[in-house]
């Protein structure tokens, strides 16, 4: 199987563009979670009032400093104005999104993986309908071991897994449950806890199940290029195969 990597640069409407490119010596780094985006900005320049005051309005400042090599500061947004972003969009052609994002002199750079040559285009079809895009690269990895930065983001991974699904994953792992031989029992971990043994087994394996499936697309990656059957799959279904 063939996997395709494209980087690809966008002008649209979009407030963390819109300061790169009033700000030309700024680079910022966009993170998206769940809920909200995480931003590293840096510059080697010392950064302006006018610079202060937007990423102020950007968000939460959770780091600041500054020194001979620049000012840096990373913040927590979170902006309605991106619901529709161009993810969405990878995504509806089967491309996967490697972040960060990277918005510098009024440009969003943004990088994707597909399986297939076709979906790039369609892609690139779909971008070029509403805003202005160029295609920096496209380059077959078919050949290349995949690179760790195709890793899911933590958020896409624990996507739609809720809070005691997650308290019940936790607790599992912390008390040895996953090692191998394991440590404890579904009865000792539910007894830790204020719930019954079998809600506390459906807490755990519903999470599991939504993990093991967002991991999935990231899987099908990681092998897309081996070539090898250690399992011996292929070789069983042929047996399979020829005895019907």
């Amino acid at each position: 199987m063939s996997l395709y990597e494209a980087s690809v640069r966008v002008k649209h409407e979009c407030p963390y563009r819109e300061i790169s490119e009033r700000h030309p010596d700024l680079t910022i780094r966009e993170w998206p979670l769940s809920d909200c985006q995480v931003l590293e900005i840096t510059t080697e320049t010392t950064p302006t009032d006018a610079l202060l005051d937007d990423i102020d309005r950007l968000g939460t400042v959770l780091h600041q400093s500054e020194d001979g090599d620049g000012y840096h500061v990373v913040t927590q947004s979170c902006l309605c104005s991106l619901e529709e972003s161009v993810i969405d969009r990878f995504e509806a052609h089967n491309c996967l999104y490697q972040s960060p994002t990277i918005y510098r002199q009024g440009w969003e750079h943004y990088t994707v993986v597909a399986f297939d040559d076709a979906d790039v285009r369609d892609l690139l079809d779909d971008l070029r309908a509403d805003r202005e895009i160029e295609l920096l690269s496209k380059t077959s990895i078919s050949e290349q071991q995949v690179p760790h930065s195709m890793l899911a983001p933590a958020n896409q991974l624990f996507e739609g897994i809720t809070d005691r699904q997650l308290a019940a994953l936790q607790l599992a792992l912390e008390r040895g449950y996953y090692t191998q031989p394991r440590k404890t029992s579904l009865r000792e971990l539910a007894d830790q806890t204020a719930v019954a043994r079998s809600t506390y087994e459906e807490h755990l394996r519903k999470a599991e199940n939504k993990l093991l499936t967002s991991a999935g697309q990231y899987l099908r990656l990681v092998t897309a290029t081996s070539t090898g059957d250690p399992l011996e799959v292929e070789e069983t279904r042929r047996a399979d195969r020829a005895a019907d």
